[in-house]
């Protein structure tokens, strides 16, 4: 127990170099989910493709990041989380160096493919990196560090890919900036190589695991698939708000697109500062469910309000944009909750099977909210959202209640 005249704690300077180091690969993974997107009407220009050809492009990398999540998630608990992240940045470096050298639709293809398989790992090795090393009355803030740096890496990436194309003249030159990018923080990641190190905890979670269960075993417990709904409906909102809000702001209230197009970048930021604030309620919350019942519900009324037409049009897309403040204060509650309910041993299984849910939402959701869109039905954009979170609720309540029944009454052994 400390008292006024002892040192300062010193563990402090270790989690901070953690967590950011964690932060920065986190955010090189949202920088890498937009490689090419912000690309398209220069590849457009030059070989001729449509939208639905490129589409296909973004369709490729959910998927392969989606199902190579959940099974980078046993690769982690396997051989540790570090060397997984350390290829993990070498396969982003190569698929920047395909999309800057593609003479056609395969490379491109190929690029969006490597891409894929370099964004599988992050989540359960950057979770449990943060979860082994960082100290626990930190680890609220740890996760809003995480959630943040992924805001980040997307806020960066079109301006750097537009940015160098005018300053190189090239589109390609914006894929292989990038690369050199990638390489500089894989070099950064292991010259702080120690801060990263989990083999000691490594070794003690498999230990603590029961010797004779089977690997898969984690599958049979509700709250990962629960945990994995969560992820799914609160992503299916997210793309829908990414994609379509702006279009949909502007065939319901008759909004200029010049007064639209702040509403992602205002979600987005507004989800940042959510983040933020979230870190420290994580940290002091003993229902970490009711925090993001609360706060996804605020996000879907303000969603409702947008949808309803009954406010001025500014003040819809407003709506809009604070909405992103309900999920950004979510979503440390969220990690932590994922980490209550993952069984000793299993960290990396439990993350990489319950983000790629959000991979699955990003993949599915789009398609969707698109043909409402085609079909006139522009308020399905907002209702559709907030219907999805009000879902993404309910599986965070029954996590939540599984969690708080396992304190109360643990489970006799066999």
């Amino acid at each position: 127990m400390p008292h006024p005249g002892d040192a300062p704690d010193p563990s402090w300077q270790r989690d901070v170099r953690t967590i950011g180091l964690i932060g920065l690969a986190h955010g090189s993974s949202h920088f890498f989910h937009l490689l090419l997107p912000p690309l398209f009407p220069a590849l457009i220009h030059e070989f001729g493709f449509s939208y639905s050809e490129l589409g296909l492009l973004v369709t490729v990398f959910f998927i392969i990041s989606g199902v190579g999540q959940a099974l980078s998630g046993f690769l982690v608990d396997k051989v540790g989380a570090r060397p997984v992240l350390y290829v993990a940045l070498l396969c982003f470096a190569a698929a920047g160096l395909a999309a800057g050298t593609a003479t056609g639709y395969g490379g491109l293809l190929l690029a969006s493919a490597l891409a894929g398989l370099g964004n599988a790992p992050f989540h359960p090795a950057d979770f449990t990196i943060l979860n082994q090393r960082v100290s626990p009355q930190r680890l609220g803030h740890a996760f809003s560090v995480h959630g943040i740096s992924g805001n980040l890496g997307w806020a960066l990436a079109p301006v750097f890919h537009l940015g160098l194309m005018a300053w190189g003249g090239t589109w390609r030159a914006g894929p292989l900036g990038a690369a050199v990018l990638i390489v500089v923080v894989l070099g950064i990641l292991v010259w702080q190589r120690e801060a990263l190190d989990d083999r000691a905890h490594h070794r003690s979670q498999r230990l603590a695991s029961a010797p004779d269960e089977h690997p898969m075993a984690f599958l049979k417990l509700p709250s990962v698939w629960l945990c994995f709904s969560f992820f799914f409906w609160t992503t299916a909102a997210l793309s829908a708000i990414q994609s379509f809000a702006s279009p949909a702001l502007e065939r319901i209230y008759g909004l200029p697109v010049a007064a639209t197009a702040f509403v992602v970048s205002g979600y987005m930021l507004c989800g940042a500062l959510g983040m933020v604030a979230g870190g420290f309620l994580a940290a002091r919350a003993k229902r970490l469910e009711k925090i993001i019942a609360g706060a996804m519900v605020l996000a879907a009324a303000l969603l409702l309000l947008a949808a309803s037409g009954a406010v001025p049009g500014m003040a819809a897309a407003w709506a809009v944009a604070l909405a992103g403040l309900g999920t950004g204060l979510a979503g440390p509650s969220r990690d932590m909750l994922i980490k209550q309910a993952a069984p000793p041993g299993a960290t990396g299984r439990v993350y990489g099977t319950v983000y790629s849910g959000l991979d699955t939402g990003f993949a599915l959701a789009a398609p969707v909210f698109g043909w409402l869109l085609d079909h006139g039905l522009a308020q399905g954009v907002f209702l559709g959202s907030a219907l999805a979170m009000a879902l993404g609720v309910a599986s965070a309540a029954l996590v939540g209640a599984g969690v708080a029944r396992r304190r109360v009454r643990p489970v006799a052994p066999a």
